[in-house]
């Protein structure tokens, strides 16, 4: 029987230099729980040279049942002999993602918000997953690291593996990041506006009770998005980061929500609705905190896609096992307050997790409720595409544990450009300036990071 390979290495709080070593490796990925910006996360996961890489870059938008269904028998089959222990999230797999267009109901925009030429969308795959038979695997919490492999990877390339890590410099340098231009939105003030004057027309015609409304910001620069990367994660650490490297493109998240985790059938979403900005003056911070956790609108908006994602659940898991485990409970960031629910149930024996991401996705709180009309309104309104932000990032292993997250306060960079989005959730008593200002929070700090680099 084939068995896993568990190589201590030295443990370091801070896994960056980890990936800096190991970056120039093809399709290299690092599912960062931002340590020691964040207290939240607890294992670091990087990977590198994927056994098989499925990639869809031009998705029909009919035939996506079947390609998921192929998608996720050929990664059974390629981990078919994969080993795992209980102790580690990961110990070989699928890692990828899910775009927010994969889930699109249509594949046309017809848009008649006044506007300037839309952003256009970055040259990413629709779907994209690597089979990685090897990871990286940091354990925070207990202050240990480990090589992890499985039988397939030979000894000349766990040695290089070692020598990489345990060398005193990485293998390339790194080239300053430096952007070349100004941000520009897709939604100027004005414009934002109008587009939440469309949003609100279909609130009250009842087609919807929330529609989640984002602007894309689009600059040029030069240089390694890595060193981008950790310049914001020093801003924004959140415990679902991820920087993955396609060749052409790279994908820079820093997400603070799960999408859904599974783990020996026990499944978990923990939508985020409800946002205010952090203050340098403790006092100011705790009445802005104690702000949003009294506040009957934000709240409202939260129970609202509670309710949407414990249906989402009931079409993967066992009847009378879904239950809202925390509602509205106040997590802080480094950059934002949010107020966080918690939803599990048990997997059905007839479904499995991917099964049960894809009944989630896309996630309900960067959609709004009811989903599918949610998400026709936001294709009709919003001049741009969200690519893989409000996307899903995930890891699956071959022992079914999974985890994912929601891929907001994301950027991709691609063709020497940056992109990135931020949103928020409009409900009937949204105020347009309020909103507008609630996306400048999100992005703002973030914007301005990369600018002083």
């Amino acid at each position: 029987m084939a068995s896993l390979r568990r190589i201590p290495l030295p443990y370091h709080c801070d896994s960056c230099g980890f990936f800096s070593k190991l970056k120039h490796l093809a399709y290299p990925v690092f599912l960062d729980s931002a340590a020691p910006f964040s207290d939240f996360g607890r294992f670091d996961i990087i990977c590198a040279q994927p056994k098989e890489i499925i990639s869809l870059k031009t998705n029909s938008y009919d035939n996506n049942r079947t390609f998921l269904i192929n998608t996720e028998n050929r990664i059974k089959t390629l981990c078919n002999e994969f080993v795992s222990t209980d102790d580690l999230p990961f110990c070989g797999g699928a890692i990828g993602y899910m775009s927010y267009e994969f889930g699109r109901p249509s594949a046309k925009i017809d848009c008649d918000i006044e506007q300037k030429p839309p952003i256009a969308s970055p040259p990413t795959p629709d779907f994209h997953v690597g089979v990685y038979e090897w990871a990286i695997v940091v354990d925070h919490l207990n202050k240990q690291c480990e090589l992890v492999a499985q039988a397939g990877v030979d000894d000349q390339t766990l040695a290089q593996i070692e020598q990489c890590v345990l060398s005193a410099k990485p293998n390339s340098p790194i080239t300053p990041f430096k952007l070349s231009g100004d941000f520009v939105s897709s939604l100027d003030q004005r414009q934002y506006r109008q587009a939440f004057n469309r949003v609100q027309d279909y609130i009250r015609a009842g087609d919807c009770y929330q529609i989640n409304l984002t602007r894309a910001f689009n600059a040029n620069y030069r240089g390694d998005p890595w060193q981008a990367y950790q310049r914001l994660r020093e801003t924004a650490a959140a415990p679902f980061s991820v920087f993955m490297d396609l060749g052409n493109s790279q994908i820079l998240s820093f997400s603070p929500e799960r999408l859904l985790s599974a783990r020996k059938g026990h499944l978990q979403t923990q939508p985020i609705k409800g946002t205010a900005a952090r203050d340098p003056d403790p006092i100011k911070d705790q009445a802005l905190a104690a702000e949003l956790r009294g506040s009957e609108k934000n709240r409202a908006e939260n129970v609202m896609i509670v309710d949407l994602l414990r249906n989402d659940f009931s079409k993967s898991c066992l009847a009378s096992t879904v239950k809202t485990e925390k509602l509205c409970e106040l997590q802080s960031f480094r950059t934002v307050h949010h107020l966080v629910s918690t939803v599990s149930g048990e997997l059905r024996p007839d479904c499995t997790p991917f099964n049960a991401l894809q009944n989630c996705f896309p996630g309900g709180s960067i959609t709004g409720a009811p989903k599918r009309r949610a998400m026709e309104i936001i294709d009709e309104i919003e001049p741009h595409r969200r690519s893989v932000y409000c996307g899903s990032i995930f890891y699956l292993g071959a022992d079914g544990k999974m985890d994912s997250n929601i891929a907001i306060r994301s950027f991709v960079c691609a063709d020497n450009e940056i992109t990135g989005w931020a949103g928020g959730g409009i409900v009937a008593d949204s105020d347009a300036d309020e909103e507008f200002i609630e996306t400048e929070t999100k992005i703002g700090k973030l914007l301005a990071a990369l600018a002083d680099l």
